[in-house]
């Protein structure tokens, strides 16, 4: 029916395609300021109800804007730097939005405030209020109406903070959004053109992907009025948008140039373009957003914007391949035509190569497994961590800014813990400090009772004395460790102060701890996500082969091929053999959303590559009923269209290697590495191989599944039909 429709109509398609795209392209133009960078942490834990607690019970909380002091000359005791200092605090606390502010120049301020060579100090605050609050209002005015106006020849100020390092990141990533626009759009044309050799369908074809960036960006847009959606899913629909855009486009107009060539109209070289590879579109579609949508188990904006992302690139992408696309090739015509005849498919590099490994495929495949095993060896090595300034490369203000304080100073009382309690008395407290204090790692502990370290009393309340600690019977202690303790395991410290015996009801709060909250989190629904993308990738699958062995092997060489992209996530990045190139600054572990995200990004594309791969074997076994000369004829008749999409998409990611956030760096050179490990290993040597191993089985199924796919099943050719070999043949084969 849709081939019906596009081929009856397809100039009014063409022209209510382009209206549609202008509109969607006012929607997405404001996108990017909508969307935001949500923060590292896990809704209805500990670390937020404790951070809660204290705002409401206290009026203040973990410090997340911090305003670095530098004297020019001499130090920070100075009377012209100290009066600058406490003027500033209290110009500070009084700036609307501010809920509470102190510093190295308050009462009975710690000397961990200062450097330990006198010539930095710290003014923290703390400012309530979501992301969006914070990034977008808050500081911007502290930045422009307070310090720059607040100026003072003696004194250099920086502004910092959790909040003011992710404002920055976000900035970058909106940058980088539009310099990899600048660089992936000309370089997808060329390569489109090197295709095609024709302009035309090479103009097309980076229409679509166009279009589905657009449409992206559009619909994210309309979604970011109802829940914070990440800053990076911008990054996320250009890739995606354009690899998928393309990938679809290839799809159909490879199979338009076969249909013309075996004689056919053009109103039925559309038609029957969209029953056969429209159908692997949409199934290939299917899986991509399946992938991704798994995403929503997590609880976070962070990852669940993402999910968001990846299923409204899917549906942009499968209208503009089956509904622009075919519209735009009927009025094109033979202009889309190829000037040559292809290489018959026993002259290609994939056939003779293909039909090597199956007639060794065992060593084939060892080989095979053998390369993705040692390349992602160090994956096992993995260790996850929280992310900071360092995401930034050494340069950017407010991470020179950081640099400063973990070389000059002797911890960051901004990443204190804090412990709160609404029930307890002063010799509870007491007794609760001095253990606290005796915990490897624990700097100092500053409670309504005094200051404790090294399990005794050591000196008076922090600032402002102990009001500040406590409200009736409820009270709170800030817990500062050592920069040693912050820097080598801040999660194993908030483990063993909340494995302390409290006397009453404590909860532990503090930057630390809501980063180790967000990790926990994270990583204990990975097994779920796990099986939920196995069922997702397995139904869709079947559906499409009537296999139960094609689903299980497809996955097998899926985790193989991912294997090498973590691989190249410890060593490149956790451990830092890319940061000479690439110019991060390796902290010894990597932030667990970002491998997930990346995990269901790749395999959501290895399987988008997996369903064509299986659907050309398929077709060509439905004409034969060859189920072993299928496989490299299928491989063949595939091989210049999965090179060109596998380059374009690779490509595509790799530009993010130039972003100046190393979470991009990490998406990008992980999915370019992935999409060309699967285009070449996994296609070359493992798939013939698994699937010559395998013979007839590849397309077998159990009676009752076998009936269920008669019914429901559907494959390239257009039937809903049993795909499945004899067992005679199944014995024949081996």
């Amino acid at each position: 029916m849709l081939g019906r429709l596009v081929t009856r109509f397809p100039r009014r398609m063409v022209s209510g395609s382009a209206v549609l795209f202008i509109l969607l392209a006012g929607i997405a133009v404001t996108s990017i300021d909508a969307l935001a960078l949500s923060r590292f942490e896990a809704p209805e834990s500990e670390s937020v109800a404790a951070r809660d607690f204290l705002g409401e019970q206290f009026g203040t909380s973990s410090p997340n804007v911090a305003v670095l002091v530098t004297a020019q000359d001499g130090d920070v005791d100075a009377p012209e730097v100290a009066e600058f200092g406490s003027e500033l605090t209290e110009t500070l606390a009084d700036y609307p939005g501010v809920g509470d502010a102190w510093s190295y120049w308050s009462q009975n301020a710690p000397d961990s405030l200062a450097s330990e060579d006198g010539r930095h100090a710290l003014i923290l605050a703390w400012v309530p209020g979501d992301a969006d609050q914070v990034r977008g209002e808050v500081l911007p005015g502290i930045e422009t109406d307070l310090l720059e106006a607040f100026g003072n020849p003696a004194v250099q100020v920086q502004l910092g903070g959790g909040d003011e390092v992710f404002r920055v990141v976000a900035e970058q990533s909106r940058t980088g959004f539009l310099r990899a626009e600048l660089i992936i759009l000309p370089l997808v044309t060329l390569l489109l053109w090197i295709m095609y050799r024709r302009a035309a369908p090479a103009l097309v074809t980076l229409g679509v992907g166009l279009f589905s960036v657009v449409g992206t960006l559009a619909i994210l847009r309309g979604i970011s009025v109802f829940t914070d959606v990440s800053t990076f899913t911008a990054n996320i629909a250009l890739v995606m948008g354009i690899g998928l855009g393309v990938d679809y486009s290839l799809f159909m107009i490879y199979r338009f140039r076969e249909e013309l060539a075996a004689g056919r109209t053009v109103p039925d070289a559309v038609k029957r373009s969209i029953a056969t590879a429209g159908r692997t579109v949409v199934f290939s579609g299917l899986t991509v957003a399946g992938s991704l949508s798994v995403l929503f188990v997590f609880p976070y904006p962070f990852l669940s914007s993402f999910a968001y992302a990846g299923i409204a690139v899917v549906i942009t992408a499968v209208f503009g391949a089956l509904v622009i696309l075919p519209a735009a090739l009927h009025l094109l015509g033979h202009r889309v035509a190829r000037k040559t005849a292809p290489r018959t498919d026993e002259r290609t590099f994939w056939f003779r190569l293909s039909s090597a490994v199956m007639r060794r495929p065992v060593a084939g495949g060892l080989l095979g497994v053998l390369i993705l095993l040692g390349l992602g060896a160090p994956a096992f090595g993995i260790s996850f961590g929280a992310p900071d300034d360092r995401v930034l490369p050494a340069g950017q203000p407010v991470r020179d800014m950081y640099d400063t304080i973990r070389e000059d100073f002797e911890t960051e009382d901004a990443d204190a813990l804090y412990a709160v309690t609404a029930n307890a008395t002063d010799e509870e407290i007491t007794e609760y400090a001095t253990e606290l204090s005796e915990i490897p790692g624990v700097l100092r502990v500053d409670s309504a009772t005094g200051t404790f370290a090294d399990g005794s009393w050591s000196g008076e309340p922090g600032p402002f004395g102990p009001e500040r600690f406590t409200d009736g019977e409820a009270r709170w202690l800030a817990v500062v460790p050592t920069g040693e303790r912050l820097a080598e395991d801040p999660g194993g410290l908030v483990a063993d102060i909340r494995a302390l015996d409290t006397p009453a009801e404590v909860m532990v709060g503090g930057y630390p701890a809501e980063l180790a909250d967000y990790r926990d989190g994270v990583i204990e629904r990975l097994p779920l996500v796990a099986v939920l993308i196995f069922i997702v990738t397995f139904v869709v699958l079947f559906v499409m082969t009537g296999s139960v062995f094609a689903p299980v092997k497809a996955s097998v060489l899926n985790l193989l091929s991912l294997s090498v992209m973590f691989g190249v996530l410890v060593w490149g990045f956790q451990e830092g053999g890319l940061a000479p190139l690439l110019g991060f600054t390796p902290t010894g572990a990597i932030e667990p959303s970002i491998p997930i995200l990346m995990f269901c990004i790749a395999y959501g594309l290895s399987m988008d590559y997996e369903v064509f791969l299986l659907s050309r074997i398929k077709d060509d076994y439905h004409r034969t009923g060859d189920p072993v000369g299928s496989i490299p004829r299928g491989i063949a008749r595939s091989a210049s269209l999965v090179t060109g999409a596998a380059l374009i998409l690779a490509v595509s990611f790799a530009v993010y290697a130039t972003s100046q956030v190393s979470f991009l760096q990490q998406l990008g050179i992980g999915m370019a590495l992935t999409v060309a490990i699967d285009a070449t290993i996994i296609r070359g040597l493992l798939l013939p191989a698994s699937m010559r191993l395998a013979g007839g089985a590849n397309w077998w199924a159990p009676a009752p599944l076998r009936r269920l796919h008669q019914r429901i099943g559907l494959s390239e050719n257009g039937a809903a039909s049993s795909t499945n070999c004899p067992l005679s043949e199944v014995n024949a084969i081996h």
